[in-house]
C-alpha cells in the first residue's frame, strides 16, 4: 500500500464538456488536489485559456489535445477522466494515461464493474495499471454510490442479506438540457424505443451497480435482467429547458434485476422524467436487522459527480495497483 501524499496532489481534468467542467470547477475548490492540466480535442477548445471554457477563475492553463502536454515534466498527477460512457469508446484513453503512468478515475459507467460486459478488456486494463504500479477506477454517484456503495455500506450493520431494493427517481427539469434528451423527453413512443434499441437512449451503468451492489452485500446474482419503459407526460409539463406535452414521453423508467438461481436478490429501480413525483433515494434491505435508508430529494448528479472524483484522487495514489472498483476505494475524506 503506497502512503498518502502530503500535499495537494496534482491533476488533470481531460473531457471539457458539461461534466468536465464541472469536475474542474470541483478541483478548484478543494484542498486536497491542484489542476495543472485540462485536456480536449475539441478545435473550438484546444489553446483556450481553461478560465475562459470555465467562465470564472481559473490557473494559468491553457486546454491542451494530449495528455503528454498536459502532464509535461510534472510527476504524480492523477487524471480525472470524463469522455464516454462506454468502454470500447474510450480504452485507448486509459491505456494511454495508464502508459504514462498516471493513476486514473473516470466517470465512464462501464468501467464501474467491466467485468461483467468486457472481462477481457478488464484484464488488459488490470495488467496496463499493475504494470504502471498504478491504479485505475470508474467512480460517480450513479454507477459508483447512491445505487452500489452506499448499498453495501448500509449493508454492514445487517446479517445475511434475502434481498435488496434501490430506487431512485430524479426530476429531470432540474437537470441540464443533454439529460432531459438522454432520457427521451418529447419524443413519441415509436421514437422513444427506436433510440433504447439503437442504445442512444437509457441509463449507462445500472445493471454495473446491480452487479456491485450484489457483491457488496454478499450476494451471488448468477444473472441480470434489464428493462427500459417510458414514462408519459399526463398534462404538460413546464419547468424544463423545453415543454413536454402531454402524452408525450417524460422520461424513462429503468430497471436491473439480480437473480440467483432464479430467485430475486437484488432489484434496482431508476426513473427519470420531466416532472417525476417525488424525487428521491431509497434503500430497502431484506435482513436483520431490516434496513430502510432513505435521501428526500436524492443526490444531486452532477455536481456531486464532479466531488466523487476528486475526492478520490488522493484515495487513488495511496491504493493498491491495478483495476479497482468503489468497494475497494477507501472511506472517508
Amino acid at each position: 500500500m503506497a502512503r498518502a501524499p502530503a500535499g495537494p496532489v496534482p491533476v488533470v481534468v481531460m473531457g471539457l464538456g458539461f461534466i468536465g467542467q464541472e469536475i474542474c470547477k470541483a478541483a478548484l475548490s478543494s484542498p486536497e488536489v491542484e489542476l495543472i492540466g485540462a485536456v480536449d480535442t475539441h478545435a473550438a477548445l484546444v489553446g483556450r485559456p481553461l478560465g475562459d471554457v470555465l467562465g470564472g477563475p481559473a490557473p494559468r492553463v491553457k486546454v491542451v489535445d494530449s495528455l503528454e502536454k498536459a502532464v509535461g515534466r510534472r510527476k504524480g498527477a492523477v487524471l480525472l477522466h470524463a469522455t464516454g460512457s462506454r468502454l470500447p469508446q474510450v480504452m485507448d484513453q486509459l491505456l494511454a494515461a495508464l502508459k504514462l503512468g498516471l493513476p486514473v478515475v473516470s466517470t465512464c459507467e462501464e468501467l464501474a464493474f467491466p467485468y461483467l460486459k468486457y472481462p477481457e478488456l478488464a484484464d488488459k486494463l488490470d495488467q496496463a495499471a499493475q504494470r504502471a504500479e498504478v491504479s485505475i477506477l470508474g467512480a460517480g454517484v450513479n454507477p459508483g454510490f447512491v445505487l452500489d456503495r452506499l448499498v453495501a455500506t448500509a449493508g454492514l450493520v445487517c446479517g445475511p442479506v434475502r434481498r435488496a431494493t434501490v430506487t431512485r427517481v430524479v426530476d429531470a427539469r432540474t437537470r441540464r438540457e443533454a439529460l432531459q434528451r438522454k432520457v427521451g423527453a418529447g419524443l413519441t413512443e415509436e421514437e422513444f424505443f427506436e433510440l433504447v434499441d439503437g442504445e442512444q437512449l437509457g441509463h449507462v451503468g445500472l445493471v454495473e451497480s446491480a452487479a456491485l451492489a450484489a457483491l457488496g452485500l454478499g450476494l451471488d446474482c448468477d444473472d441480470y435482467e434489464e428493462e427500459v419503459a417510458p414514462v408519459f407526460a399526463e398534462e404538460d409539463i413546464l419547468g424544463g429547458a423545453f415543454t413536454v406535452k402531454k402524452g408525450r414521453v417524460a422520461g424513462m423508467f429503468q430497471s436491473v434485476v439480480g437473480l440467483e438461481d432464479g430467485q430475486e436478490r437484488v432489484r434496482l429501480e431508476l426513473t427519470i422524467a420531466m416532472g417525476a413525483d417525488e424525487p428521491k433515494d431509497r434503500i430497502e434491505i431484506d435482513a436483520e436487522p431490516r434496513l430502510v435508508l432513505e435521501i428526500p430529494g436524492g443526490v444531486a448528479g452532477d455536481r456531486a459527480t464532479a466531488n466523487v472524483l476528486v475526492n478520490a484522487a488522493p484515495r487513488l495514489t495511496a491504493a493498491e495497483a491495478g483495476l479497482l472498483t468503489v468497494l475497494e476505494l477507501p472511506a472517508g475524506r
